[in-house]
C-alpha cells in the first residue's frame, strides 16, 4: 500500500512538471542584421579635386573636410560681387541722407536771384534813369541844333565859294549823326518809360517759379520710392554675394556628422559633378538592428528595452530600444527566421543599439532577444 501511495505520487509530479514544461517557454529571440546609415556627400557646384584629405575605412568628426575642389572663377566673382555690394550700398546711402547743405544753399541763392531780376522787371526803370534818358534827349536835340547851324554856314560859304565841297559833306554827316542820335535817345527814353515787356516778366516769373520747385526738391530728399528702388538693388546685390559665398563654401565638402569613410575614388585632378554623391560615409553614432516579430509576439512598443547579442561577441550582451514596430504585416524573410515559421506573417521591428557602438559594425548579425510575451528577456 506505501509503495503505491507513493507511485502515485511520483506519477503526479511527472504530470505536473509537463503541464508546466508545456505552459512555459523561453525568451523568444529574432535575428536580423546591424544596419547604419549611409551618407552621400558631394557638391552643389562641383569642380575639379584640389584635394583628397581622407581615405577609406578612416573616422571622420562632423564638419571635418573631406575633398577641397579648385575655386575657378568664383574668387574673381566674388570680389566683383563685393564691388556691386559697395557700388548699391553707397548709391542708398547717398539717396537716405539726402541734398548737402551747400546744395540747399545753391538752390536758395538762385531763388534770390532770379526773385532779384524779376523784381527788377516789375519795378521798372527809376526815377533818376528816367531823368538821365531826358538829359540825354535835350543834349543830342542841342548837337543837333548846333550840327545844323554849321550846316547852313557851310552851304552860305560854300555858295559864295569861300568853302570847298569837302567841308560841305562834312558838315552834313555831322548833321544827319545828330539827328539820328537825338532818336535814339528819344526811343531809349520812350522804352523807359514804358517799363519791362510782359513776356520778359512772365519768363522772369516761369524761371522763378522753377527755381523754388528745385530749392523745395532740395530740401524734401529723395522720394520713398527711389529710396527703395536703391534699397532693392542693394538687397539684389547682397544676394548675389551670397550666393557666390555658398558656391566657394561649396567647394569643400565636409562631412554631416560623425562617421566612417566607407567608399571614395578620387583623386587630385578629377572632375566632380554637381549635386551628385562623391563620397560614401557610414554613420557610426547610429546603428539598430531590423528584424522581424511573428505576431503572436507583437506585445511591443517603442521606447520598450530589449537586449542585443551578436555571434562576434558571444560573452557580451548590448542594450537596445525600439524605435520602430511596423503597422503592416509582411511574410518572413528567409534569412531571419526558421523555416517551420516563414509560413507565418511578421511585423518589421527597427531596434536601436544604446551600448557597443564602438566595437559593433553594420552588416554583423545580430540576435534580438524577446520574452515569450514581448517583453524584454
Amino acid at each position: 500500500m506505501p509503495r503505491f501511495i507513493v507511485s502515485l505520487i511520483a506519477a503526479a509530479v511527472l504530470i505536473g512538471l509537463l503541464v508546466y514544461s508545456q505552459q512555459t517557454s523561453g525568451p523568444l529571440v529574432v535575428s536580423g542584421f546591424i544596419e547604419a546609415d549611409e551618407i552621400r556627400v558631394g557638391s552643389r557646384v562641383g569642380g575639379r579635386v584640389l584635394n583628397v584629405l581622407v581615405s577609406e575605412g578612416q573616422t571622420v568628426a562632423t564638419d571635418q573636410v573631406l575633398v577641397q575642389l579648385e575655386p575657378f572663377d568664383l574668387l574673381e566673382r566674388k570680389a566683383e560681387a563685393e564691388q556691386m555690394v559697395a557700388v548699391a550700398s553707397a548709391a542708398h546711402d547717398k539717396l537716405v541722407a539726402g541734398s548737402r547743405p551747400e546744395e540747399v544753399g545753391q538752390a536758395e541763392a538762385r531763388v534770390r536771384q532770379i526773385q532779384a531780376g524779376l523784381d527788377l522787371l516789375n519795378n521798372g526803370p527809376r526815377p533818376q534813369e528816367i531823368a538821365a534818358a531826358e538829359a540825354d534827349v535835350r543834349l543830342a536835340e542841342a548837337k543837333l541844333a548846333l550840327a545844323k547851324k554849321v550846316y547852313h554856314r557851310v552851304e552860305t560859304l560854300f555858295g559864295k565859294q569861300a568853302a570847298d565841297k569837302s567841308d560841305l559833306d562834312e558838315s552834313a554827316t555831322k548833321l544827319s549823326v545828330a539827328l539820328a542820335a537825338v532818336d535814339s535817345r528819344i526811343e531809349q527814353l520812350a522804352l523807359l518809360k514804358e517799363g519791362s515787356r510782359a513776356e520778359d516778366k512772365a519768363r522772369a516769373k516761369a524761371q522763378l517759379d522753377e527755381a523754388k520747385q528745385q530749392l523745395a526738391l532740395q530740401k524734401n530728399g529723395f522720394r520713398a520710392e527711389e529710396i527703395r528702388e536703391a534699397k532693392a538693388r542693394l538687397d539684389a546685390a547682397s544676394a548675389s554675394l551670397r550666393i557666390i559665398e555658398r558656391q566657394l563654401d561649396e567647394l569643400q565638402i565636409v562631412s554631416p556628422a560623425d562617421a566612417v569613410v566607407e567608399a571614395i575614388e578620387l583623386q587630385p585632378g578629377d572632375l566632380v559633378s554637381p549635386n551628385a554623391p562623391a563620397i560614401s560615409l557610414v554613420n557610426s553614432e547610429l546603428l539598430w538592428v531590423r528584424a522581424y516579430v511573428p505576431e503572436d509576439h507583437l506585445n511591443l512598443q517603442t521606447g520598450q528595452a530589449v537586449d542585443v547579442k551578436v555571434d562576434s561577441f558571444p560573452d557580451r550582451t548590448f542594450a537596445g530600444e525600439v524605435v520602430f514596430v511596423a503597422r503592416q504585416a509582411e511574410f518572413t524573410p528567409a534569412n531571419v527566421q526558421t523555416p517551420e515559421e516563414r509560413s507565418k506573417q511578421v511585423f518589421r521591428i527597427k531596434v536601436r543599439l544604446v551600448e557597443g557602438l564602438d566595437v559593433l559594425r553594420p552588416g554583423m548579425a545580430a540576435d534580438v532577444i524577446l520574452s515569450s510575451e514581448g517583453n524584454p528577456a
